[in-house]
């Protein structure tokens, strides 16, 4: 089983790469419905991605009491 904190790694590695496809669509082909489509991609898991790192340290942090 994965820790929050490597899964919350993962779903912002994807972001990142998500945002990075949307850069070089932009620049190659101009704005269309793929690039934003990414975009929504990249949103999606920027914010799963720092709210399971978040979850990470409210556990982390209840462990302790």
């Amino acid at each position: 089983m994965r820790s929050p904190f490597f899964s919350g790694l993962i779903y912002i590695a994807l972001g990142i790469t998500f945002t990075i496809f949307a850069i070089q669509q932009v620049i190659s082909n101009d704005w269309g419905f793929f690039v934003y489509v990414l975009l929504i991609f990249a949103t999606l898991d920027f914010g799963a991605g720092f709210r399971l790192i978040k979850l990470h340290f409210r556990i982390k942090h209840n462990s302790k009491k």
